[in-house]
């Protein structure tokens, strides 16, 4: 019998993560290729990182993504990182590569991607984010260099956005402010609103504090939440006549870009759809 029955591992760290349904779409990708490839989700507190991190290297993992709380914290324990990922001090894609870790950043690729697919282009275009962590590091780092021309930065916490908008400024064309999120902080005029924080990601059903009457028909209004797709705050935008999307188009395309990293081919971004929408 000639047949090597260990199949290759792969998966996300995140805390909470049984709200993701990353995994069915992952192995949808993979199947895509022609590869028997495993995702699987694991529940690692902050506290456990470092730990987790070394056990996907004794244990010889394939790939890994990283979603809350872990993005911005696993940089430090990385043996290398990508240009991208370093400028977005950020990663939510770990590649393995003999007993080595390599980060890099596929969320504000993935989402430059979804919209371009949704015939939205980044060019001269005034963009808000609202929140200041891994996701939305990588959205306005990606944002900025396809071509936007303003980012504001809309976060609770003072420093946290205010780094993030001198980042902006500084190593990218595109001009950054911060605006401190206050109760109902109005949104500035902009072509596109872009939820980057985990507000709204089920059991949660609250949605982000703001002035709603400041929202304008003519926004793309973008929730990156993914359970559900169809989340409280982009049903209360839709009621006010802006258009809206989903997070799911970026899940699919920044984690098509995850498989291509750790297996060399390109897969199917559809069937990873098809695999997301049989889950609804």
């Amino acid at each position: 019998m000639k047949c090597c029955f260990r199949i290759p591992t792969t998966g996300a760290f995140g805390d909470p993560i049984d709200e993701n349904p990353s995994g069915a779409m992952m192995e949808a990708g993979f199947k895509s290729v022609g590869l028997d490839w495993r995702y699987q989700l694991f529940r690692v507190p902050a506290a456990g990182l470092q730990e987790g991190l070394n056990g996907i290297r004794a244990m010889g993992f394939s790939g890994l993504n990283l979603t809350i709380p872990h993005k911005i914290a696993a940089v430090p324990y990385m043996d290398g990182l990508s240009e991208s990922a370093a400028l977005i001090g950020a990663i939510n894609t770990i590649m393995i590569k003999d007993g080595k870790l390599y980060g890099e950043n596929t969320d504000g690729k993935g989402f430059i991607i979804g919209l371009r697919e949704n015939g939205i282009s980044m060019s001269g275009k005034r963009i808000v984010i609202l929140g200041a962590g891994g996701a939305a590091r990588a959205i306005s780092v990606e944002c900025a260099l396809a071509g936007a021309v303003q980012l504001t930065i809309i976060n609770r916490t003072e420093a946290k956005g205010r780094e993030l908008a001198e980042l902006i400024a500084k190593k990218t064309s595109c001009a950054a402010e911060f605006v401190h999120w206050t109760e109902k902080v109005r949104i500035p005029s902009c072509d596109i609103l872009v939820n980057a924080t985990n507000i709204g990601l089920y059991p949660d059903e609250s949605l982000p504090d703001i002035d709603y009457e400041s929202i304008d028909q003519n926004m793309v209004v973008q929730d990156i939440i993914t359970n559900p797709a169809y989340t409280p705050f982009l049903q209360k935008v839709d009621r006010l006549g802006a258009h809206t999307l989903d997070g799911q188009s970026m899940l699919v395309y920044q984690g098509a870009l995850a498989v291509e990293l750790w297996t060399g081919k390109k897969p199917d971004p559809e069937a990873m759809r098809k695999a997301l929408k049989m889950l609804s």
